[in-house]
């Protein structure tokens, strides 16, 4: 289906997922169209948006203007956290395919449990309505744990086909990733790059320089090799064509193990905790 020379990895019998995609968070809405339309005509197919990004009709508007059949790109988006819960989801789902201008979605995310609200459960159940009914071909879940992963296993039928998590050298989330693991959930890894900070380590570097090629497609063919789908945002045509790059070289076991050990737990982290995490997500 897709002319993107990147492999997809399986969700289930007949959903495949571009295994390297572009994330669009912070990329404001009316750049979001040029952003999007040069990384597909460098051979992107799989996008990343979300209704918190405030940027879906950008992304619209680039499939539409891309000349692309609809079913050659995958796109997700995401539920923001201001509306969870039942109803609401389904709600705010018709207003993101509105904006999105297409018909199906190819996968749908609960941005981010908030705990504190303890919607998640019942905002999955909506989730579960919209893939019976073909609105969404995927149904996951983003910045889930292991307890979050673990109660939506015991309390409702469909297992998430991804969780979306930060995982970079420094913050790698192993026990997250080892039950996603377990449950058949396949990782995909936001801010892939530590949003720049991993870049820098020696381990890095010099992986880098003894393949002749960039840090950032060292640490991206880390993630890739290992497994997970990675979602780099760049606005750059030069850095999003390198970002896609990643399947000609291979790192050896040596260089894989020294980019494992940079991790630093909790201290790598760059963006919120799940465990407390509780905003809206809604403009002021």
């Amino acid at each position: 289906m897709t002319t993107s020379p990147v492999p997809s990895l399986p969700l289930s019998d007949d959903v495949e997922i571009p295994q390297v995609g572009l994330g669009v968070f912070q990329v404001p809405d009316d750049g979001t169209q040029a952003n999007v339309e040069q990384a597909l005509e460098l051979g992107y197919r799989h996008v990343d948006t979300a209704a918190g990004y405030y940027n879906e009709a950008g992304v619209g508007a680039a499939l539409r203007a891309s000349g692309l059949p609809r079913e050659d790109v995958f796109v997700t988006t995401k539920l923001r956290n201001g509306d969870q819960g039942y109803e609401q989801a389904l709600r705010a789902f018709e207003d993101s395919r509105r904006a999105l201008g297409v018909d199906q979605v190819d996968l749908y995310l609960i941005h981010w449990p908030v705990p504190s609200k303890d919607l998640y459960v019942e905002t999955w159940r909506a989730f579960e309505k919209l893939l019976a009914e073909g609105a969404v071909r995927a149904i996951g879940v983003s910045n889930f744990l292991v307890e979050h992963l673990d109660r939506l296993a015991a309390e409702t039928d469909v297992v998430p086909a991804v969780n979306q998590v930060e995982v970079h050298p420094t913050f790698q989330q192993a026990a997250v990733q080892q039950r996603c693991r377990e449950l058949g959930i396949a990782v995909e890894a936001y801010s892939p790059l530590g949003r720049g900070a991993d870049l820098g380590a020696p381990a890095v570097v010099a992986a880098a320089t003894e393949l002749g090629v960039t840090p950032a497609q060292v640490v991206l063919r880390w993630a890739v090799q290992q497994g997970r789908i990675v979602i780099p945002k760049s606005l750059s045509a030069e850095r999003q064509a390198t970002n896609l790059d990643v399947f000609s070289f291979a790192l050896s076991a040596e260089q894989v193990a020294s980019i494992d050990a940079l991790e630093a737990g909790v201290e790598g982290r760059t963006g919120a905790d799940p465990a407390t995490a509780s905003f809206t997500q809604f403009r002021a």
